[in-house]
């Protein structure tokens, strides 16, 4: 096979989609602290100096919505009016409901079984894992998260001050005919920055600082193209600069692009709603199948009907890289892992206040994290299996 290329983006946690993200999931850990069995679908848009929150909430406790908002935006670092969106004068409105009963009914009682919970939802969701990384992650993604979070880093710590909480990475790599990867051909940092910066010094400093700190030296050959700040300016940015949206960049939050993706969101969604609950589940089967020396690459696809328990699909796909069939490994996975939605929460504990933490740099790969579904905790029980 001929040498092929891929590349993947990331944004920092101050992009405005990012910062949607983060307050809707803000919102389901706020009520998930206070009632576990809450039903929350949380959206969130942000614009220049406003933040709006809605969407569909039924619950027994209170939690201050404005409030969580604020102190999410203040987190991110849009602390200064100047930047045109700042948490402390920024206006906050809401507009929540309940749940539809139509829904909920589905849920409450399966279809399939009315001592399960059902599907809150239609559709397939996609669990992905390969062994290019140490966390089991296609490396363009990897690099690009990791240039984001240095991007953060460097800001907040003060070494590279003059940056502001919004930003976009891209990294491409090369791999060879038995898929090694050999180099990254171009890597993209477009940073927002203080207008009294010039460009050629943020440049250096983000060269210097940023991309040679986070893409292996190994990587980085004579033909790479490196851009920062390819316009050369990147001063209004954040809500101000663009609006925001929740669930905007679900390509950033799984596999950059390198996995297939069933279309639907994470941020703000309680674990009812399997477009989370079970990509959660399948990324966690496809870890362990890896992890075990199954295969080097697995995606796993698991497809549901609204309101009932149990999938109405489980589809394995290895890329040709298993020692077994794909077939086989599916009977491995039907074996040790149950996809109703009621075992995948109760098993991987999704009722916890655990989401505002991923809403930023990705759902999976984060090994910074204690995550449920990135544990190897079954690679043993696959090999006893076969």
């Amino acid at each position: 096979m001929s040498n092929r290329i891929f590349t993947s983006e990331s944004v920092t946690e101050g992009h405005p989609d990012k910062i949607c993200d983060q307050i809707s999931d803000a919102v389901l850990d706020g009520i998930l602290a206070g009632d576990s069995h809450a039903r929350v679908a949380c959206e969130t848009v942000v614009s220049t100096g406003m933040a709006v929150i809605m969407g569909e909430i039924t619950t027994n406790t209170y939690v201050d919505i404005p409030g969580i908002a604020r102190e999410t935006i203040r987190q991110i670092g849009y602390v200064n009016p100047e930047l045109g969106f700042d948490y402390n004068g920024c206006a906050i409105l809401t507009s929540i409901k309940e749940q539809s009963p139509d829904i909920a009914m589905g849920v409450n009682n399966a279809y399939d079984d009315s001592s399960e919970e059902g599907a809150g939802d239609q559709g397939m969701m996609f669990g992905f894992a390969c062994d290019e990384t140490e966390e089991y992650m296609p490396a363009p993604i990897s690099m690009a998260h990791a240039l984001a979070r240095k991007l953060t880093e460097v800001r907040k710590s003060g070494e590279l001050g003059f940056l502001r909480p919004d930003g976009k990475t891209q990294v491409t790599v090369e791999y060879d005919g038995s898929g090694k990867i050999i180099s990254c051909p171009a890597v993209v940092v477009s940073a927002q920055h203080n207008p009294d910066i010039s460009t050629e010094n943020l440049r250096e400093s983000i060269l210097e600082c940023v991309v040679k700190r986070v893409i292996p030296s190994n990587l980085i050959t004579k033909n790479t193209k490196v851009f920062v700040n390819p316009t050369g300016r990147f001063v209004t940015g954040g809500p101000v600069g663009d609006s925001g949206l929740t669930g905007r960049k679900i390509i950033v939050d799984t596999y950059g692009g390198y996995a297939s993706h069933g279309g639907g969101a994470f941020s703000g969604k309680d674990p009812t709603k399997v477009d989370r609950s079970a990509a959660y589940m399948a990324r966690y089967a496809a870890k362990n199948i890896v992890a075990a020396g199954l295969a080097k690459a697995c995606q796993i696809e698991i497809a549901y009907a609204i309101g009932v328990a149990q999938p109405v699909s489980i589809l394995v796909d290895t890329r040709r890289t298993g020692v077994i069939s794909d077939e086989k490994i599916e009977d491995v996975i039907g074996r040790l892992f149950d996809f109703k939605p009621s075992r995948i929460i109760s098993y991987l504990g999704l009722r916890n206040p655990i989401y505002r933490q991923v809403a930023a740099y990705g759902h999976f790969g984060r090994n910074d994290l204690d995550l449920p579904w990135e544990r190897l905790d079954m690679v043993d029980k696959i090999k006893e299996l076969l």
